[in-house]
């Protein structure tokens, strides 16, 4: 593994910061600790040139909002960062520093949009390069303090083969006349903004299965799943290291009224009967006493009716991205998801330009395919409005058709 530097001295930090400005490409990968955390933070930031590498250490520093020095090397235009599955390293950097980010270049999203078949960071550098990454350390807490040494290899690992890899990629994106594809993608991770983190009260109604219980046991899971946040925000740990979703459901359906039934069910221990099962019983109780009401809708965009017209439109589009994606080596879900395929046949556009109006849709794809998706859409012609069954009668009955960062 390559040498390198760790700092954890402001002084330090502005000196990394100042040469950084004067490099041409270097790679950025970060560590948080959202498995052991109520609220996860940025550990560690690991930098790399191609010739040396830093691991720059905020909590020594005083937390994650002393970073701020390397502000302008994430800001400027003349300073590339190399980001594998950037998407949460610019979370978390947006939402612990407030940085702003300007030309990025993402391995990740590269290796899908050409195509292969394993885009995690080992199977990469693997593939190209015949090293193996160390794995061990994936779910390592790295909010402790000190570092292994082991954390620390891992760690800089992540960023020592970011430079080399983008090289072949790059040329491999000239190649197949996609790297405009992967300047788009990039762009538009850049201006994504995530809403500031707050307590879901609706986060039950995500448990798997909650949304087929009964009313009564659905109120118990409701109180059960806020006790178990109040836990979780008092010993600071993560909700699910409190009390997992599935021994939240066992609860909910059997309804324990004492610690000896409580104890019993799978995944509640006998430490948490001791600490917490008091309020265990107190949010069965509370809920048995009231009944779930109706289930209110939550912020989730649902999947929208098509009628028939649109199912075929659809039918269409998912035969003809299968083909180009066969054709392009690509994931289809990588060439158009299925939720862009279903608002274009929703729109049924009859030119090109009315898909840059149409949201979800990524810009490249429109660019590079929007004359031949319209053209699918146009093949065979679109049959003539149907009959609406609440307006006529005959064989048309309503209803007949109503369904509508592996290791980064």
């Amino acid at each position: 593994m390559g040498e390198f530097d760790v700092i954890t001295e402001q002084g330090e930090l502005k000196a990394l910061a100042r040469d950084l400005l004067d490099e041409p490409i270097i790679a950025i990968d970060t560590e948080a600790d959202s498995f052991y955390h109520y609220f996860d933070k940025t550990c560690l930031v690991q930098i790399a040139t191609a010739k040396d590498a830093w691991l720059v250490d905020p909590l020594a520093l005083g937390g994650p909002a002393e970073l701020a020095p390397l502000g302008p090397v994430f800001a400027s235009p003349d300073v590339c960062k190399i980001f594998h599955a950037g998407e949460y390293d610019l979370f978390v950097l947006k939402r612990d520093c407030g940085f702003k980010f300007a030309n990025l270049f993402d391995t990740m999203i590269s290796a899908q949009l050409l195509g292969y078949p394993a885009i995690g960071l080992a199977a990469l550098i693997e593939h190209h390069f015949g090293i193996h990454l160390p794995k061990d350390e994936q779910r390592s807490d790295w909010s402790r303090r000190p570092l292994t040494e082991r954390q620390l290899e891992y760690a800089v690992s992540d960023v020592l083969y970011l430079i080399r890899l983008t090289e072949k990629l790059r040329k491999e994106l000239r190649k197949a006349g996609r790297q405009e594809w992967a300047e788009a993608e990039v762009e538009a991770l850049i201006r994504r903004e995530w809403p500031e983190r707050e307590f879901d009260r609706l986060g039950y109604l995500r448990i798997k299965g909650a949304r087929s219980l009964d009313p009564t046991p659905l109120a118990v899971l409701r109180e059960l799943f806020l006790v178990r946040d109040a836990r979780a925000r008092e010993i600071d740990r993560p909700p699910f290291k409190v009390l997992a979703n599935r021994a939240l459901l066992d609860i909910a359906q059997t309804q324990p009224s004492d610690a000896e039934r409580l104890g019993r069910i799978k995944g509640v221990t006998e430490l948490i009967v001791r600490r917490m099962g008091s309020d265990i019983l107190k949010a069965v109780e509370k809920g048995l006493a009231k009944p779930h009401g109706p289930i209110p809708k939550t912020n989730t965009t649902p999947r929208r009716r098509m009628d028939r017209r649109a199912e075929r439109r659809l039918g269409k589009l998912k035969t003809w991205r299968g083909a180009h994606a066969k054709d392009l080596s690509l994931d289809p879900g990588v060439l158009c998801p299925n939720a862009a395929l279903e608002t274009i046949a929703c729109a049924n556009p009859k030119h090109a330009d009315e898909l840059k109006e149409l949201t979800g849709l990524k810009s490249w794809f429109v660019e590079s395919f929007g004359a031949d998706v319209v053209a699918a859409l146009a093949n065979g012609g679109d049959p003539e409005p149907e009959s609406d069954p609440k307006t006529t009668s005959g064989s048309s009955k309503p209803g007949g058709r109503g369904r509508s960062k592996t290791r980064r």
